[in-house]
């Protein structure tokens, strides 16, 4: 009885193929929960399909995944000094993004990030003349890029990197591997016949593991029913059943990461309007599971518990049995499941 993660395995390693042949020479990303899959298994996929390099969030992560993973660990947090010692291995590969950084990591091997058009940490355009002296002392493995998913300015991608390997050119910096995140193949294509002598190599975590939704799925199995009818009261607040139905008790409560959400971008009128009636109702205690069962999402009885979530199912359902699971909308990078089930 648990919270299930069902992988069509034939269907999402066909998935991650076509990704990997739009993408030559791609750096997979396994990050944060391992995008729902656990950082173990994705060491495994990466292992099968041969890439000589996985990207890891952090220092942590490189540690913990090392001994499922013999090629190179590139770790995408910029080194920062101060920062917690971490034993490594010689194939762990540090992101830096300031001077002071490639300074204090002498004999190490580096990505140095640069500053693009997301704003949140790289190397600046007057810095890179700062660089000569301090690579001297680092293996350089290449540049990278992070780039936004949204261009609501119109400005185009290839266009930011190319200036970028301008800027890098004039400062006479070697250009032989620029690693990108967040383009498409095409515009990959397009930067690397621009830029023959140069090895892009894009990094890519939640389009090559989830880019395929229909290859996975959850579940929650049922776990008890009980029959309750209108003016019963239920639960740690002892709150009236409003109509006769049953109480369902299904695996998967906060600590699996049901009940919690990241919060979203929203775009256009309607996604805001769902996102206000959704705010109103919970006013009123009412919040939609992610749970569905006989063709319909259904609402918590009350809010999740640890490892369980509490449902209404009204009486005008098929009533639920013990054993039966749940289909459970659920958010890849933000859910722990209890086990993992090929098929």
């Amino acid at each position: 009885m648990a919270l299930s993660l069902y992988v069509d395995t034939a269907r999402w390693r066909a998935h991650q193929k076509s990704v990997i042949e739009q993408f030559p020479g791609l750096v997979p990303v396994c990050k944060g929960n391992g995008y729902g899959f656990s950082h173990e298994r994705l060491a495994d996929e990466t292992n099968r399909f041969g890439s000589d390099t996985l990207a890891v969030g952090t220092i942590y992560e490189a540690a913990r995944i090392k001994d499922w993973f013999s090629g190179d660990l590139l770790v995408l947090t910029p080194f920062r000094r101060g920062e917690e010692p971490v034993p490594l291995p010689d194939r762990v590969v540090r992101s830096v993004s300031s001077v002071d950084g490639v300074f204090a990591l002498v004999g190490a091997r580096v990505v140095i990030e640069c500053m693009s058009s997301m704003k949140r940490h790289g190397v600046k355009e007057e810095e890179l003349g700062q660089l000569h002296a301090a690579i001297e002392d680092v293996r350089l493995e290449g540049f990278a890029l992070h780039l936004p998913l949204d261009r609501t300015d119109g400005s185009d991608a290839v266009e930011e990197v190319i200036a970028w390997m301008d800027r890098l050119r004039a400062a006479r910096l070697p250009l032989h591997t620029m690693f990108v995140s967040h383009l498409a193949a095409p515009e990959l294509a397009r930067l690397q016949q621009q830029f023959p002598q140069t090895r892009f190599r894009a990094r890519i975590g939640t389009r090559l593991w989830l880019g395929d939704h229909d290859a996975t799925e959850y579940r929650g199995s049922v776990l008890d029913v009980t029959r309750v009818v209108k003016g019963d009261r239920f639960g740690y607040r002892q709150q009236k059943a409003a109509s006769d139905g049953w109480l369902v008790v299904v695996a998967g409560g906060t600590s699996h990461g049901v009940g919690l959400e990241a919060p979203k971008a929203l775009h256009g009128v309607m996604p805001r309007a769902k996102g206000v009636a959704r705010a109103g109702l919970a006013t009123v205690n009412r919040n939609l599971s992610p749970f569905v069962w006989d063709g319909k999402q259904r609402w918590f009885a009350e809010p999740p518990h640890m490892q369980v979530s509490i449902l209404f199912v009204p009486s005008d359902a098929q009533e639920p049995r013990v054993g039966d699971e749940l289909v459970a909308h659920l958010r890849h990078t933000t859910t722990q499941f209890d086990r993992l089930v090929d098929r």
